[in-house]
């Protein structure tokens, strides 16, 4: 049965169906990469989440994001962090009859909002995960992991040939220029990190170990609710 939340029928679909949806971006990713790696990686991972688990369906990919941050570069399309903040609640909202909720985010810029709208969630008593991958402090954006990743996934996507070395200072002392001009003021190619060092085999092991990471919180995730999800 395809995994695919789209092309069902509604009676396919029981009280005890998990729903993950991938959360993207429409953004710059340097000169070698492409506007939607965020929502590939996340798809990705959804994908790899559903072949471990036996009864999860998925959403379609919202392609859209918080990404002001990267406005100064062409291509950038950005919904904010109040839209995406109400956004995610009215779709976890609209999901009650699944037994659960997984918001699987590929774009580190959504954060704020993704983790506002999980707190109300909560508050309201639906059952929702958010869950994001984690790197290195000096490779945040459009460097050596993603590329990699991308050259696993999409190396007819991947310019490598336009691949150049971007700001490497760690994100946490980045942060004050970055807030006040945008990724524009800290790297003029809109590189954090070092995509020159990516390989597609670095990025095979990355995607591992953010499935495992996944799978695994989601597997605590479900733990207390047991057979009665």
């Amino acid at each position: 049965m395809s995994r695919e939340l789209a092309i069902h029928r509604w009676p396919e679909l029981t009280d005890r169906t998990l729903l993950a949806i991938p959360l993207g971006a429409t953004e710059q990713h340097g000169p070698h990469l492409p506007l939607w790696t965020d929502t590939a990686i996340a798809t990705e991972l959804c994908n790899r989440l559903a072949a471990e688990h036996d009864n999860l369906v998925i959403g379609p990919a919202i392609p859209y994001g918080a990404s002001g941050e990267h406005k100064a570069f062409p291509g950038t399309l950005s919904i904010g962090h109040d839209a995406l903040r109400l956004l995610l609640l009215e779709l976890v909202r609209s999901a009650d009859h699944f037994a659960g909720v997984v918001v699987v985010n590929g774009h580190g810029g959504n954060l704020p909002a993704l983790r506002s709208a999980e707190e109300l969630l909560h508050y309201e008593g639906r059952s929702v995960l958010t869950w994001s991958p984690t790197g290195r402090a000096d490779d945040s954006h459009a460097g050596h992991a993603e590329t990699s990743v991308m050259l696993a996934l999409h190396p007819e996507h991947v310019h490598f040939g336009q691949a150049s070395r971007g700001n490497t200072t760690a994100l946490p002392d980045l942060m004050p220029r970055l807030r006040e001009g945008g990724v524009r003021a800290v790297s003029a190619n809109g590189v954090l990190g070092d995509p020159t060092t990516a390989t597609a085999g670095a990025g095979q092991r990355i995607l591992r170990q953010w499935t495992d990471a996944l799978t695994s919180a989601v597997r605590r995730w479900e733990e207390p609710a047991g057979d009665d999800r």
